[in-house]
């Protein structure tokens, strides 16, 4: 059984899949600090400084000041200002994912065209031609 497990983890597919997990997970820091630190600020400079991550409805009818006041006193919120940032996150990762598997395909489609040898036309007659010609004439002679 232990034998078997080795042969499932070593197998491409399984350490490849762990390789993008990673990989995904180190993406998704950078991702969030592209929204945090460069897409909020721009967006609240065109909505006149709004922070979306600040929205928030208390569903106990009290009036917190922040969020995190709110979530402190234990009331239940609806934080639709961190929905909002999340679906903006996913967006963003999407639209890049988007635009890196588009560039894996071209780059694989170049590798491809490049590997394929373009079939040549033939210049002359074949060789198999010229000797049926050989064979046909030496026949006429006889």
């Amino acid at each position: 059984m232990i034998t078997e497990f080795k042969n499932f983890i070593a197998k491409g597919n399984v350490m490849d899949m762990a390789v993008g997990i990673i990989i995904g997970a180190a993406f998704t820091a950078i991702v969030s600090s592209l929204v945090a630190d460069l897409v909020n600020p721009f967006i609240a400079l065109f909505t006149g400084g709004i922070d979306f991550s600040g929205w928030f409805y208390a569903l106990d009818g009290e009036t917190y000041a922040s969020l995190a006041t709110a979530q402190e006193a234990g009331a239940p919120v609806f934080a639709i200002g961190n929905f909002i940032m999340a679906v903006i996150n996913f967006l963003i990762i999407a639209f890049v994912v988007f635009m890196l598997v588009k560039m894996v395909n071209r780059v694989k489609d170049a590798a491809t065209e490049e590997e394929a040898p373009e079939a040549e036309e033939p210049k002359g007659p074949s060789e198999l031609d010229v000797l049926l010609e050989i064979r046909d004439a030496l026949n006429k002679q006889t």
